[in-house]
């Protein structure tokens, strides 16, 4: 799916902005609030999560449906002449879109875009555009939902009486709504549906590199095999470097700038077909696993970064461009070179951001809480049940064949993307996982024409690769581990023999491993002569800890500490509002560790580390 874009043949008009709102009383559409305007609104901006934009657990907290209303109006001349589409970039987790009370279109997933075309549904003057949005999580949903939280602790004495209320089975809190923006654009009715773009680089390392831009671009409408078709490539200095005149071919470009990490260098790409024009930036570069070495531009690359989240008081999941360009500039102060979009596709903003900005990302799909073995195993009529259990585990591997679609459609063309991430700490070990990812793996490498590596990010609990079905199936193998935290803490010695040890394990496999996860709850302030848990100074002698153990393997090739920053989860008596793992607070302020990893990672090189 085409991110949109303002050209010669395209309108582009961005809904963002105060919104009409309502939770839901359990009777909403029966009594069809969809189709007249909400009685007893309350404001609520879009983009934005709604849970802390309003008080009360019972506003935050809120389970089921919520709806959105607003007018919209498009004069009539472009309804006439031009395809009119509604594109939402994300509505958490379910959706439904009404205009005029007339029901467009549903969509499930909270993390990737979807579209409508309104022109049969647009009449003159002012249509009322409601979006009822549903929080639900469940066994069928990505992320998952449980029987119970995923912190819960259980010791003894009478159980509540249940309620009706999400129970995340993943360590973030459930943020909910119209959390990126929501567009009107248009284009000719025939039109430009998809660009695959892929580059073939002779040699990376020569003094004048060549490259084969390999483009295949899809038309859709009335005149689609009959329309003709062009395809431009310029430099930033806004030469044309090639040209090609078909729906479907081969450019060769000459004295090539690659898009290299931290230095980056976008062509434009401007697509004709009939009366439609459509450009992109595109960054050419190469990824390759080698051995035991992560590749980009054929050398040996160092990933340096972290897992974030996309979380900023107020607005929650919201879409935030200030802080993405500051956590931007947080990276690159630190000497940091990627990030990993956990656990959800982030905001394209964002991708389209560290494309610009020479970032390299590992790309992950919604795949989290896949995993029943979390708080001892999840319980059907007080029995416990495995994740892939036919009848009573997960429901959610359809939908995840839907993730991995719609997110490669999306992100296939951004070079900063050098690894797809097919789930975040599933149970990869248990009877059924590989007959549950095997097919994943397949379907990313079959639709991406780059055919990227892929990975899963294993959880502690999975054991080593005689266990861990990810030591077949993943390019690159990927590790959450907390030795030293969740394992062994207060203690640092035994963790650090632990952690060797297994290491020596996976390095038998002959792959590349990086470490995608590590790191230890941290409050802001709590310091000690003596390291103690959670104070700054504990946490910095963790990574100090973990990190020289990784520096001992030259297969590690790379490090990715949780989290960038604190961030917001469902309250539990190991949460102090929130995960405060971050090397940075919620607001951005740098704990210790922040500055010990800003002396690390710029004394390491982004290529060619351990040799």
């Amino acid at each position: 799916m085409l991110y949109p874009v303002l050209t010669e043949s395209r309108l582009l008009s961005d809904l963002s902005g105060v919104w009409s709102f309502r939770l839901d009383n359990g009777k909403g559409f029966e009594e069809g609030w969809e189709k007249a305007p909400l009685a007893d609104a309350m404001t609520m901006p879009v983009p934005a999560s709604y849970n802390d934009l309003k008080e009360g657990t019972s506003f935050r907290d809120h389970y089921g449906w919520a709806f959105y209303q607003r007018t919209i109006s498009v004069p009539a001349y472009v309804r006439e002449r031009q395809r009119v589409v509604l594109r939402c970039d994300a509505v958490t987790h379910h959706a439904r879109v009404f205009l005029n009370g007339k029901l467009l279109t549903e969509h499930f997933g909270g993390f990737l875009p979807f579209e409508a075309e309104l022109n049969e549904a647009l009449r003159d003057g002012d249509n009322l555009l409601t979006i009822a949005v549903d929080n639900v999580i469940d066994y069928t949903t990505l992320p998952v939902g449980g029987e119970k939280p995923m912190m819960a602790m259980n010791i003894g004495g009478a159980a509540p009486e249940p309620k009706k209320q999400n129970n995340p089975n993943f360590d973030f809190f459930n943020y909910c709504g119209i959390t990126r923006p929501v567009r009107i654009y248009t284009t000719p009715r025939t039109y430009i549906a998809d660009v695959s773009l892929r580059a073939d680089v002779e040699d990376p390392l020569a003094d004048k590199v060549r490259a084969a831009l390999h483009y295949r671009i899809e038309v859709q409408g009335p005149k689609s095999g009959v329309t003709p078709v062009k395809v431009e490539i310029f430099d930033k200095a806004g030469i044309k470097v090639g040209e090609g005149n078909s729906a479907e071919g081969t450019i060769q470009l000459e004295n090539v700038t690659l898009w290299q990490p931290l230095h980056s260098y976008l062509y434009t790409v401007k697509v004709r077909a009939g009366e439609d024009v459509y450009e992109l930036p595109y960054g050419i570069r190469t990824v390759k696993v080698e051995g035991k070495k992560f590749l980009i531009n054929g050398k040996p690359f160092y990933f340096k970064g972290y897992g974030k989240h996309e979380d900023t008081f107020p607005g929650g999941r919201g879409l935030n461009l200030p802080m993405n360009v500051k956590d931007i500039s947080l990276i690159k102060w630190q000497g940091g070179n990627s990030f990993r979009c956990s656990h959800y596709p982030y905001a394209e903003e964002m991708m389209r951001l560290a494309d610009e900005e020479g970032i390299v990302v590992i790309d992950e799909t919604t795949a989290v809480g896949v995993n029943f073995e979390f708080g001892g195993g999840a319980n059907f009529n007080g029995q416990k049940v495995t994740t892939f259990d036919p009848e009573h585990g997960v429901k959610t591997f359809r939908h995840h064949l839907d993730v991995v679609r719609d997110l490669v459609s999306r992100d296939k063309n951004y070079a900063c993307v050098v690894m797809w991430n097919i789930a975040n700490e599933p149970d990869s070990w248990s009877e059924g996982a590989y007959e549950y990812f095997k097919p994943l793996y397949d379907l990313a490498k079959e639709l991406d024409p780059e055919k990227r590596p892929c990975t899963l990010t294993s959880v502690q609990m999975a054991g080593g690769p005689d266990r861990d079905i990810s030591a077949k199936l993943s390019d690159v193998i990927c590790l959450n581990r907390y030795y030293g935290w969740y394992v062994g803490a207060p203690d640092l010695e035994g963790p650090e023999r632990m952690l060797r040890a297994e290491l020596k394990e996976w390095e038998k496999l002959g792959k590349p491993l990086m470490f995608t996860e590590y790191g230890a709850d941290t409050v802001m302030g709590m310091h000690d002569t003596t390291p103690v848990m959670y104070t700054e100074e504990y946490q910095v002698d963790y990574y100090e800890m973990n990190n020289k153990v990784f520096d001992e393997f030259d297969f590690v090739v790379g490090e990715h500490v949780w989290n960038f920053a604190d961030f917001a989860t469902s309250q539990s008596l190991v949460r102090i509002q929130g995960n405060k793992k971050g090397l940075f607070t919620r607001d951005r302020k740098p704990k210790l560790a922040a500055h010990y990893f800003r002396r690390r990672w710029n004394s390491i090189p982004d290529f060619g580390y351990k040799g």
